[in-house]
């Protein structure tokens, strides 16, 4: 089966938020005085985590990216993903961490069925990476790295969000990383998601982020696959890994966007900026799998075409990243 939307656009990547709560605190993805925790009663159980996910690869999805907040921060993490990595039909089943508890926890989580790892890090410097995480410790994060590849995970996504000002300056010992070893570093571009008014002095357009390196370095394209996100992806020429960046402003891949969301509180969105998303703790409680189904449908259905963010005169409502996934 597969889920298509109104727009062509087949879906079947589905990021999946267990948990609200995180380990540290980044300027992008939160402000600084945090946000405001969501009850344990508005917490959905794992049990219906796997619920939504049994339904949604039933419907056509075939890959789960599990995120947060930070996923591992969640009691129980390990045995909900062995349960989600079992799912008949599943092809694809990744985790999103910000690395800090990685080292303890990167055996568990391969012996648990995750095949893929994506980790957010946005300086290779100390001093800069605790600046935007508000306290984080760099050498926690490179170390649950290194443990991660030791236990035999392949190459890993590295998500860098991109600032002016901020985190720019090291774009090319970014680049550079994927020389020395096969990662897939992925740039990503500064998105308002805290409502900040001057977001777009901090935003780095992907281009630019190409021009530098291309400065530099001669590159070469890359191609994607089905399953894969948003990046448009490159290297440098005779690099083992590669290069992506995800222009979520300055260039629309909505065209091509197969993702729906889930919240850990149950809202299911189909676009990172599409308001408020539709609550399906009412479907669950009825207990019925096929209620559930068609409302996943119903969701891909009611897809947007492209998010309105960068449009002239469009507001955006404020949101924490750590409520909705990323």
């Amino acid at each position: 089966m597969s889920l298509i939307d109104t727009y062509g656009r087949r879906i079947n990547y589905l990021r999946l938020s267990v948990t609200d709560r995180c380990n540290l605190r980044c300027s992008y993805c939160m402000p600084e005085e945090g946000v405001e925790k969501l009850g344990h009663c508005d917490v959905l159980s794992y049990e219906d985590l796997l619920r939504i996910s049994a339904e949604a690869v039933a419907a056509g999805i075939e890959k789960i990216r599990v995120t947060g907040g930070e996923p591992l921060v969640r009691k129980g993490i390990l045995d909900f993903l062995a349960r989600i990595a079992a799912l008949p039909g599943l092809k694809e089943l990744v985790l999103t961490t910000n690395g800090l508890l990685l080292k303890e926890m990167a055996q568990g989580l391969k012996d648990a069925g995750v095949q893929r790892l994506n980790i957010s890090l946005d300086s290779l410097k100390p001093e800069t990476f605790a600046a935007i995480t508000r306290g984080g410790e760099l050498q926690r994060v490179l170390d649950g790295i290194d443990e991660a590849e030791r236990v035999g995970f392949p190459p890993h996504k590295i998500n860098v969000v991109v600032m002016r000002g901020v985190n720019d300056d090291e774009i090319l010992d970014f680049a550079e990383l994927t020389l020395k070893r096969p990662y897939a570093v992925r740039f990503i571009e500064y998105m308002p998601t805290c409502g900040d008014a001057d977001w777009r002095d901090l935003t780095v357009p992907g281009a630019e982020i190409r021009e530098r390196i291309a400065q530099r370095y001669t590159i070469e394209e890359g191609g994607s696959t089905e399953r894969s996100g948003p990046a448009r992806n490159f290297r440098i020429k005779g690099a083992p890994g590669s290069l992506g960046i995800i222009t979520a402003m300055t260039g629309h891949f909505c065209e091509g966007c197969n993702r729906l969301r889930v919240t850990a509180a149950g809202v299911a969105k189909g676009c990172l900026f599409s308001g408020s998303g539709v609550d399906l703790k009412p479907v669950l409680a009825t207990g019925d799998p096929e209620l559930l189904r068609q409302e996943i449908q119903r969701i891909v259905a009611a897809k947007p075409g492209r998010h309105e963010v960068t449009d002239e005169g469009v507001e955006t409502k404020p949101f924490a990243m750590s409520r909705v996934g990323g």
